[in-house]
Parts: structure tokens; C-alpha cells; sequence
């Protein structure tokens, strides 16, 4: 079947994306979820263990708690309220832990540690998944069973002042709201106070039964500053006055009603030592759960520790706590503590509720839950807690119904731990069957696509795709027949049901028949390419020309981008991704530094026969074929092949020698400065000794002698206007980093004020959109002129430095070095490497393409959403404006990728621009 190049490539990505799509939908496992629909009328409590007598207690006990005050503080570690900053800045909160009524633990959060899915896992105590990251930036209403609608059943008036995630997730659910943007994080005092200011007027109020108060400024001081920035400390000292004065309402309204209340002190995530989140370190996970309540007697010398819980059980103690029903998708347990001071009965009511909400979810989604220990010690617990009411009811009054009282409610939490555990592992279970098959599909279509490169790249643009004959082979119907016994064996074995299992036969039976096909296509492709010689015809004319051959250092592109490919197919090489690119740049620099002493010192031109570029002077191009089978030596009159005459001696020489060895030093700079990956990302390293605040003298001194370099390397190729454009926004960039805290002035007090800098942002945003206007007039110019080459690569370079002088103002101050060596290295390659050694086009393009991934993890990024620096959204920004913040946190993570692109393109255009000359000089010739 003959199709065209376009055709094929749409064909080529439609597989892909089919392939991607299965792939993604066995990689994201389901969750744990209910049978009964949660819109339907609420299923009477589960009456209480019978053994041999009757039980009337068929009802819920009354509820332990009239109120209850949740206050989230966003972004709140453990280490926050139990640690040393605690005993410092929130002395009220560490009295209440210390020797208050209270009950503390340090709860764990899964990961996705972003806000959306840890508010659904403290009011559902599901575990949310990653897919729920992307739906955090827009929520939708959250249909699961969750605390909130169980309260707005059972009548109870809810009223809540914060992140209007919330209002999102529970529209209508609240009689008195107030939401605040979550987003904008330059702001960390009105939107702390857009939710302190109704405070006082609610609690006088006893109209309302649950208050929940989401405080957002810890979070954004984090995002803006990170955890050991002075603000922190100011914050904590804020949320500490709000929760003694919440304490102290709650008092007064006790002393009048004679019913105690419930105050709830917690954190949704944490916050990594950059001031991140979304990771699963444990600065990221471990947040504080302070439960406060007169109900929680406490004698003198009681010390009690803070235990390890999970996140998920705050949802089953509040439904508790509030006489709720639990939530049905719920895989928390009963924080014991909570009820160990109330009657055995109602303890053991409460552990009861708690295992057969837990033992029903595990039934319907695990198919053998009879073999499981934790449904094994329900059914051992609740006989248990049959003769144990059997005894009550009989009004044993003997130390063995007390005795028997404790074993069971040790043999329940037991249990609670195990089913909880077990709903947990099966939420965190891959469907392994369809990764395997879209992981197939993909690679099938890459193979193809590399065996039709050769086709694709001829002036002919179209290709014959052998489909019809290996379609009616033989191997075809062997393949279909063998991939169908496979999925039947795993669809009918299987003990947890596959997607691909899932769908109607004719469907998988399809994806069956694509696969065998992908197959047979690929190995008659292959054949074709062995009977035609054209590999063998290869090695031969490299052999007889090395022009047409692959140079090492082309060799080791070739082979390194494809090696990185497949070693994306393992978590821990996704994990450490940043070893591979620093592997692969490294060794580029000594293949480069190899490829110039060869060139030099044993006279080895032979690859530099061919090269796409000509320079001015040098006329005729020493190919004569397009496809570079055949060269002949140059005329005389010609450049010498190989290295230019002008860098065969002097200072040039020695230039173009130490450049790759200069590269390889400023890479192994950069290595150092920020540690990222899950295994080295907690390691000390310059930016932590930078970034601490009693070496922010030294951090002001880098970042101007930083932005001093960037002025001298991006400047070059301008205009005199955008020169000196360049020169006052980097001056601005400074002013922004000393006006918000980071850098200081030589002379100004380091005790002096903070502010946002909004004013002097908006100075350099005026100065990049001058270099932006300038550089698009210039190559609209170039576009009229046909003529003016020069025009046009001044254009595009003075496009680059306005980028530049963006990402100067976007990245944080001890990244500027990481902008710096990003352009000294263009530099050094442009100057003494790409021009003087005469690499193709296929060569630099992959070259940029390397650095840039290299230079994306210099900056201290990884494949962890904790790493993406939210705060260069809002530079200059004083209200929240989604397409702005998105554009400029984009950019602000892939400053790296974006620079290299770029400078890709002018080179490319100068090297275009220089051919052209070439060519207009041999036709006037």
C-alpha cells in the first residue's frame, strides 16, 4: 500500500496515541469505590453483634461533639507545630499538645500532595490518584460520599472561609461562604485575612454547627521564600492567635450549652525543603492533626507523644465524632483515643461501624476477601463482641465481661489496621496486563518509524508500507491466534479485573488484530530493507568515503537518544532521569574533545570533507552528490578541508582544544548547585548554603556578577537600543530580587522591608516586551527586504535576549549561574566547536536538544510536580490571572529546553544566512 509521508505520520500518531491511551489507563489504577450509589436514600447503621439474646441497639449512639472547628492550615508540616519552631513561634498550640485537652498525631498523606486531592482524602478518607493533579487547577464537584454531605443530611448548618476549592468540591453545601483564589501565591496577607475578618462575628453566632477555615498564606510564603524564610515564623505566629481565640469561644459556648466541642488543627500536605509540594518526601507527607476538645480528659503528669496516623482516618473519626455515618468509600480507621473515655458498649458500637463499612469495601472490590487477615479478624472480632453483648445484656457485672471487653477492642483495631492496609495496597495495584499491551503498541510504531526514516527523507515524499501481504501471511494469523490464547489465560485468571478485559471482545479482539499487524509489517519492512542491500551498500560506501559514514560523535548521538528512550521504560530511570542526561552530556564533551585533538594532531579531516555550511570565501562545496556518497578533494584556491586556516595556530587553537573540557567543567559546576531525583534531592548542596538566610550577602553578590555575565554574553549581536534595553532590565531584576527579600543592596539595612516587588517586576516586563517588539520588527523587515540576511538574524537573536532577560527575572536568585553557563556554553559550542568542526545539521539539532534536557534538571527540576516553582507565575502580578500565571510558570520550569530551542533557531538562520552568501558568490563567480 503506497502512502504518503503525511498520511503515514497521521497514521503513526493516531497508533501512538492509542497505545499512550492503554498504556495510561493500566498505569493509573482504579480506586476503591462502593457499590451502593451515593445519591440514593442513606442505609440504616448495621445493627449491633447478637449472640443467643436480642439487641435493641440498632442506631447510632448519640454524637460526642456539638461543634466542631476545622482550621486548615495549608501547607502546615508536622515539624511546624511539634518541632522547634513550634516551641517558638506557637506557644498556645504547643501548651495544647503538651499538657492540653487534646489528642495529637503526625498523619501521613499519599501522594498526590497537592490540596484538591488531600481536602477529598481528609472529608472522604479515600485515597485520591495522580489524575486528580491535573483536575486540582479547575475541581469539579465531588460526587463521592464524603463527611460534608453526610452533615448537610443529617441537617447541620456548615459555614467555611478559605481556598474556594472548597466551594468547588461542595457547592451548595454551605449556608455562609467566602472563597479565596488558592493560586496566587505572591499574596500571603490579605488572603489570610480575607478569612480572619469574619471570624469573631461567626463565633459570638451559635447558629452553625461545623466551621471550616482554610488558611492559605503559609502555603504561598512557602512557594515564594521556602521554609526557612523569616515569614514563616511570622504566620505560625498568626495561626496561633486564631486558634486561641477559637479555643476561647469554644469555652464560653461550652459553659452555656453543657456540650462539649471538637477543634480540629490540621494540615493538608506539607512542604519540601525548596518550598514545594506534590512529592512524597517526608517534609511533603507528615502533617500535624491536633484534635482539641474539654471531652478529652487529661491528668497532670499525662505526657502523651504524638503517634503515626494516616490522613484517611480523619474522615471516619469525624463522621464518629458528629453521629454521621462513614463515608462508604472510606479506607480509614477510628483514631481510638477519641472514644477510649466513653462506656465499653459505645466503644466497641463505634470499632463495629468502623470493620463493617471497611469489611463491605474490601468485599466488593477484592475478589478473594475471604482469604484476607483483616476480614479473618473481623469475623473473629465481632463473635467476640457477640458474647460479649451477650454478657452485658445478662448484666454481667463480673472483671470478665471488662476483660473480654478489651480483647475485643483490640482484636477491632487490629482488624482496622489490616483491611485499611489492604484497601490501600489494592488502590496502589498497576493493571499490568493493558502497560503491557500499549507499551507494545508504542514501541511497534517507533520501529516502524525508524525503519521508513530512509524512505520519509527522499525528495519523494511518498512510501510503500507493506501491509497487504503480511495481513494474509501466515505469521499473521499465528501471532492473533497466540495474543488471543494470552488474553483469554488473563482475563479468566486473573484474581483483579484488567481494562482490557473489561471491554467487549470484538474491541479486544481489534486490538489483537492491530498488533499482529504492527508485527508482520515491521518484520516484512525489515526483510525488505536485508533483500535490498541497503545496509550492506551502507557499510561499503562508508568504508570507501567516510564522509557518508556516522562519525563517533554522530555514532554516540544516534545511540544515546535512543538508549534514553528505552530507559524510560523503568520507574527508577523516570525517577533519575537527570543522571542519564548528565551521563549523556558528559560523555559528549569528551567525544568532542577527542573529535578536536584527532583533528589537530594526527591531520584526520576525513569527516570534515562534508559539512552543510560554507564560509564566506570559501566557494564551491567539496560534495558533489546531495546524499554525500562521493567527494572529491578541493580546488585550488579552496579552504583547506577540515578546520579553518585561522584556527590551525594561535590563541583560536588552543580555544577550540580546551572548549569541550570547559563545558565539561561548567556541567560538573551546575551538577552541584541543585541535587534533584528521589535519591539525592535531600542531600546539602549549594543552593541550600545560598538560599539560608545568613548567606544572603553572598547569594546578592553571585547573582549580580550572574547578571553581569548574561549582560556581556547576550548582548553581543544587537542593536544599540536593545543593548541598552538589556542593561536596565537586568538592573531591574536585581531591584525585584532585593525588593522582595532575596538579594540585598549594598547600601540598605538587611532589617529593612519586604514587599512584592509588583513595581519593579512590571520595570522589566516593559524592557522585555521592548526586546520582543524590536526583535519581531526586525525580521518582519527581513521578510520585505529579501536581501538584508543580516536583518533577520539580528532579529532572532535580539527574540532570544528578550527571553533571556524573562528568564532572568523568573528564576530564583541562586539559579541565575544556571542562565549564565547556559549561554557561556552556547557560546564556547557555537564559537569553537559546531563552526570550527563543521558538524551537520542533524548533529547540532540533537546537541541543543541534550543540553536543553541537561539544563532542565541544572535548574533543580525533576519529573516530580513537587519541583515546578509555582511562584514565577505570579512575578509582577498583584490578582490572580490564569493565562499569564500559566505562560510564565511554564516558561519559568522550562527555561532550559526553551533557551536551547532558541538558540537553535539563530544558529541555524546564521548558518542558512552564510550559504546563501556562499551561493550568490559562486553564481557571480
Amino acid at each position: 500500500m503506497r502512502l504518503g509521508s503525511g498520511a503515514f505520520a497521521t497514521i503513526c500518531v493516531a497508533i501512538e496515541v492509542l497505545g499512550v491511551a492503554i498504556f495510561l489507563r493500566g498505569f493509573f489504577p482504579a480506586s476503591v469505590k462502593s457499590s451502593s450509589r451515593t445519591g440514593l436514600q442513606a442505609e440504616p447503621p448495621a445493627p449491633e453483634p447478637l449472640a443467643g439474646a436480642s439487641s435493641n441497639w440498632t442506631k447510632l449512639p448519640l454524637p460526642l461533639f456539638s461543634k466542631a472547628v476545622i482550621v486548615l492550615i495549608d501547607a502546615l508540616r508536622d515539624d511546624f507545630v511539634f518541632g522547634s519552631k513550634g516551641a517558638r513561634y506557637m506557644p498556645f498550640t504547643t501548651y495544647l499538645v503538651g499538657k492540653g485537652p487534646s489528642h495529637s498525631f503526625v498523619a501521613e498523606a499519599k501522594p498526590p500532595t497537592v490540596t484538591m486531592p488531600r481536602i477529598k482524602a481528609l472529608m472522604t478518607g479515600s485515597l485520591p490518584g495522580f489524575v486528580d493533579v491535573i483536575r486540582n487547577l479547575n475541581s469539579p464537584a465531588l460526587l463521592e460520599d464524603n463527611v460534608i454531605r453526610q452533615a448537610k443530611a443529617a441537617g447541620k448548618r456548615m459555614i467555611f472561609y478559605g481556598d474556594e476549592t472548597w466551594v468547588k468540591l461542595f457547592p451548595k453545601h454551605f449556608v455562609e461562604y467566602d472563597g479565596t483564589t488558592s493560586f496566587f501565591v505572591s499574596d500571603y496577607t490579605e488572603v489570610d485575612n480575607n478569612v480572619t475578618r469574619h471570624l469573631e462575628r461567626v463565633l459570638k453566632r451559635g447558629d452553625w454547627d461545623i466551621l471550616i477555615l482554610h488558611y492559605l498564606g503559609l502555603d504561598h510564603i512557602g512557594h515564594v521564600s521556602g521554609p526557612e524564610s523569616p515569614l514563616i515564623g511570622r504566620k505560625l505566629r498568626e495561626m496561633d492567635g486564631i486558634l486561641m481565640k477559637i479555643y476561647t469561644a469554644l469555652l464560653t459556648k461550652e459553659r452555656e450549652t453543657l456540650s462539649p466541642s471538637l477543634l480540629v488543627l490540621c494540615g493538608d500536605h506539607g512542604m519540601s525543603e525548596t518550598g514545594s509540594h506534590g512529592a512524597a518526601s517526608a517534609e511533603e507527607v507528615r502533617t500535624p492533626l491536633v484534635l482539641v476538645s474539654s471531652a478529652f480528659e487529661r491528668k497532670p503528669d499525662d505526657i502523651r507523644h504524638p503517634t503515626q496516623v494516616q490522613q484517611t482516618d480523619l474522615a471516619a473519626t469525624l463522621a464518629i465524632g458528629l453521629g454521621f455515618p462513614i463515608p462508604k468509600d472510606s479506607i480509614g480507621s477510628l483514631l481510638f483515643p477519641v472514644v477510649e473515655r466513653r462506656p465499653m458498649r459505645e466503644q466497641l458500637r463505634f470499632l463495629h461501624l468502623n470493620a463493617i463499612q471497611l469489611s463491605r469495601l474490601l468485599q466488593e472490590n477484592v475478589p478473594s476477601y475471604e482469604k484476607d487477615p483483616g476480614f479473618e479478624q473481623f469475623v473473629m472480632a465481632e463473635k467476640l463482641h457477640g458474647n460479649w453483648v451477650k454478657l452485658h445484656l445478662e448484666e454481667d457485672r463480673s472483671g470478665a465481661l471488662l476483660n473480654l471487653g478489651t480483647k475485643v477492642a483490640r482484636q477491632y483495631l487490629g482488624a482496622l489496621r489490616t483491611l485499611s492496609l489492604a484497601l490501600s495496597t489494592h488502590v496502589a495495584q498497576y493493571d499490568t496486563y493493558s502497560m503491557a499491551v500499549g507499551t507494545i503498541i508504542v514501541l511497534e510504531t517507533l520501529i516502524l518509524l525508524l525503519l521508513s526514516i530512509p524512505q520519509v527523507l527522499r525528495r519523494r515524499a511518498e512510501l510503500e508500507v507493506p501491509l497487504s501481504s503480511p495481513v494474509f501471511s501466515l505469521l499473521f494469523y499465528l501471532m492473533f491466534l497466540v495474543l488471543s490464547a494470552i488474553h483469554v489465560v488473563v482475563c479468566t485468571s486473573a484474581e483483579s479485573s484488567c481494562y482490557l478485559c473489561s471491554l467487549p471482545w470484538l474491541a479486544a479482539g481489534g486490538v489483537m488484530v492491530l498488533v499482529s499487524a504492527l508485527l508482520c509489517v515491521i518484520a516484512s519492512a525489515f526483510a525488505r530493507m536485508v533483500m535490498d542491500s541497503t545496509f550492506l551498500r551502507k557499510v561499503q560506501q562508508s568504508a570507501a568515503h567516510p564522509c557518508s559514514g556516522w562519525s563517533e560523535v554522530g555514532l554516540l548521538l544516534l545511540l544515546g537518544t535512543v538508549g534514553h528512550v528505552l530507559s524510560l521504560g523503568a520507574s527508577s530511570f523516570v525517577e533519575e532521569e537527570h543522571q542519564t542526561w548528565y551521563f549523556l552530556v558528559n560523555t559528549l564533551c569528551l567525544a568532542l574533545s577527542q573529535e578536536t585533538c584527532r583533528s589537530y594532531f594526527l591531520g584526520d579531516d576525513s569527516k570534515l570533507q562534508c559539512y552543510f555550511h560554507t564560509e564566506p570565501g570559501t566557494v564551491g562545496a567539496t560534495c558533489m552528490r546531495q546524499d554525500c556518497t562521493a567527494c572529491e578533494a578541493p580546488k585550488a584556491g579552496q579552504a583547506s578541508k577540515g578546520l579553518p586556516s585561522g584556527a590551525r595556530g594561535g590563541h583560536t587553537r588552543w580555544a577550540v582544544l580546551a572548549g569541550p573540557w570547559l563545558v565539561l567543567a561548567c556541567c560538573r559546576l551546575l551538577r552541584s548547585l541543585n541535587h534533584t531525583g528521589v535519591q539525592g534531592a535531600h542531600r546539602p548542596d549549594l543552593s541550600h548554603w545560598l538560599t539560608s538566610p545568613s548567606h544572603r550577602m553572598e547569594l546578592s553578590c553571585l547573582a549580580a556578577l550572574s547578571l553581569l555575565a548574561v549582560f556581556l554574553l547576550a548582548q553581543r549581536g544587537c542593536s544599540p537600543v536593545v543593548k541598552v534595553a538589556l542593561a536596565l532590565g537586568l538592573l531591574g531584576v536585581f531591584c525585584y530580587r532585593a525588593a522582595t527579600g532575596n538579594l540585598l543592596f549594598p547600601w540598605q539595612p538587611a532589617n529593612r522591608g519586604i514587599s512584592k516587588g509588583i513595581l519593579e517586576a512590571r520595570f522589566v516586563y516593559v524592557f522585555v516586551l521592548g526586546i520582543l517588539f524590536m526583535g519581531t520588527k526586525d525580521l518582519l523587515r527581513s521578510q520585505v527586504i529579501a536581501a538584508d540576511f543580516k536583518v533577520k538574524t539580528v532579529g532572532l537573536w535580539e527574540l532570544y535576549s528578550g527571553l533571556v532577560l524573562l528568564a532572568a527575572l523568573l528564576l530564583r536568585p541562586h539559579n541565575l549561574p544556571v542562565l549564565t553557563f547556559s549561554l557561556l556554553i552556547q557560546t564556547i559550542m557555537t564559537k569553537f566547536i559546531w563552526k570550527p568542526l563543521r558538524h551537520d545539521v542533524a548533529e547540532i539539532t540533537v546537541m541543543h536538544y541534550w543540553f536543553g534536557q541537561a539544563f532542565f534538571y541544572f535548574q533543580g527540576n525533576s519529573n516530580n510536580i513537587a519541583t515546578i516553582d509555582i511562584s514565577s507565575g505570579f512575578v509582577g502580578l498583584d490578582t490572580y490571572m490564569e493565562i499569564p500565571a500559566t505562560f510564565l510558570t511554564v516558561f519559568g520550569t522550562y527555561v532550559g529546553p526553551v533557551l536551547w530551542a532558541g538558540h537553535l533557531a539563530h544558529f541555524l538562520s546564521a548558518e542558512a544566512m552564510i550559504q546563501q552568501w556562499a551561493e550568490l558568490a559562486s553564481a557571480m563567480h
